[in-house]
C-alpha cells in the first residue's frame, strides 16, 4: 500500500516508516499540516494522521480535506483517549481512531480493515488483470500471487501501458524519493514481475527501454 504518514514527532514518524516499510508498504512522511495538504491529493491507499500538528489541528485539517472531496481512508492517531474526543475525530471524517501508545500489530490490523472496506479496483491491460485487493495478477484462468513491491511495480506499468516508464519514476513511486538502498532494486523487481508474467503465459511483456527504463507491451 501507499501510505501517507502525517506525524510531527520524529521518533514516532521513524517507527511508523520503518515498521510499515518492513511490511512491504511504501511510506511517505509529512511533519506539518502544510506539507500534508501539499501531498494529500496524491494516490494514497490510506492516510495516518496525527491529531496534534505544529501548524494546525488534525481534526480541523481532516474536515477541510473531506469538504474538498478527499475519499482516502484516514486513521487518526492521538494521545487523547476520551470518548468525546474520539467522537470528534470520527465526525470530522476519520475512518478509524487509535490512541497512543498502541501495539504495532493492532495498527496493521486496523490498516488492513480500512483498505478492505474500499471498493476493489481491477486494472486491465489486454488479457492481464491486476487485482489490488487480492494482491495477484490474472490472465484467463491463470493466477499468480504478487508481493507488495511486485504489485506496486506492475501497477505503475499497467497504468502506463505502452509508455516508457523511467527507473527513477518506478523508484519514487514504489520505494519513495528518500530510498537509499541498492541501486539495482528496480531491475531486480522488474525481473521478478517478468517471471510472474511468464507463469501467466505472457499476457503482456515488459521490454527494456535502453537508457530510460521499461515499457509494458500488450499483444
Amino acid at each position: 500500500m501507499r501510505i501517507l504518514v502525517v506525524e510531527d514527532e520524529p521518533a514516532m514518524a521513524r517507527l511508523l516508516a520503518r515498521g510499515l516499510g518492513e511490511e512491504g508498504h511504501q511510506v511517505e512522511l509529512a511533519a506539518t499540516a502544510a506539507a500534508a495538504t501539499a501531498r494529500v491529493d496524491d494516490d494514497w491507499d490510506v492516510i495516518i494522521l496525527d491529531w496534534g500538528l505544529p501548524d494546525g489541528d488534525g481534526v480541523l485539517l481532516l474536515g477541510r480535506w473531506r469538504r474538498r472531496g478527499l475519499g482516502t481512508p484516514v486513521l487518526m492517531l492521538t494521545a487523547r483517549g476520551q470518548v468525546g474526543e474520539r467522537v470528534s475525530g470520527l465526525r470530522s471524517g476519520a475512518d478509524d481512531y487509535l490512541v497512543k501508545p498502541f501495539d504495532f500489530e493492532e495498527l496493521l490490523a486496523r490498516l488492513d480493515s480500512l483498505t478492505r472496506r474500499r471498493p476493489a479496483r481491477e486494472l486491465r491491460a489486454g488479457r492481464l488483470r491486476l487485482d489490488e485487493r487480492g494482491r495477484c495478477a490474472r490472465a484467463d484462468d491463470h493466477l499468480v500471487e504478487l508481493s507488495p513491491r511486485e504489485l506496486d511495480v506492475l501497477r505503475l506499468l499497467v497504468e502506463r501501458a505502452g509508455d516508457a516508464v523511467s527507473r527513477d519514476d518506478l523508484l519514487a513511486a514504489v520505494w519513495g524519493e528518500a530510498f537509499t538502498g541498492p541501486g539495482n532494486v528496480v531491475d531486480v523487481y522488474v525481473g521478478q514481475v517478468r517471471a510472474k508474467l511468464r507463469q501467466l503465459g505472457d499476457p503482456a511483456t515488459i521490454t527494456t527501454v535502453r537508457g530510460l527504463g521499461y515499457r509494458l507491451v500488450v499483444p
